[in-house]
């Protein structure tokens, strides 16, 4: 006999003894109960509280010049962000707000509300030259480095290893 045979689960519902078994179906209903408990818990309030919001989703990129921040944040307008610069982190503030009445939705995963997103650098910026856009719903934040953290970059070349077999 092998081993996967003892798993019933791995084969599916086709035997009857497994389908009549109460304790496979109790297993059954505690993961079906954890996975809707569990399910969009991302985008939801307790998430947010334990490890901090998710939204908006941001991209860093970071070059010898400078470090670019780029968020999308859809939906939204310039006047409801506030970008502040503090203690070697960028922080972005805004609130979402909704755009009609919630009385006739049926199922939502939008999200809405406050958020606060603090994204630390780790690099000297010239932060009285720091400019933001913010476009279509994307904002794009770019820091110039200073002299000295420009100064700081050091290219490693990378050898290739001689194939011993060769």
């Amino acid at each position: 006999m092998a081993i996967r045979d003892l798993i019933p689960w791995s084969r599916g519902d086709n035997l009857p003894a497994y389908r009549d078994d109460p304790f496979m179906a109790f297993r059954r209903e505690m993961d079906r109960l954890f996975d809707d408990a569990f399910r969009g818990l991302e985008g939801g309030r307790l998430y947010s509280r334990l490890y901090g919001t998710t939204w908006p989703r941001v991209e860093v990129t970071d070059s010898e010049r400078e470090i670019c921040i780029t968020a999308e944040m859809p939906g939204m307008d310039e006047k409801d962000i506030e970008i502040t610069f503090d203690d070697g982190a960028m922080v972005l503030k805004g609130e979402k707000r909704e755009d009609m009445e919630s009385k006739d939705r049926r199922f939502s995963e939008r999200y809405y509300g406050r958020f606060e997103r603090r994204i630390p650098i780790g690099t000297e910026v010239q932060d009285d030259q720091i400019r933001a856009k913010f476009k279509n719903g994307v904002l794009q934040v770019t820091m110039p480095k200073t002299e000295r953290a420009q100064s700081k970059v050091r290219r490693i070349p990378v050898e290739a290893e001689a194939d011993a077999n060769a």
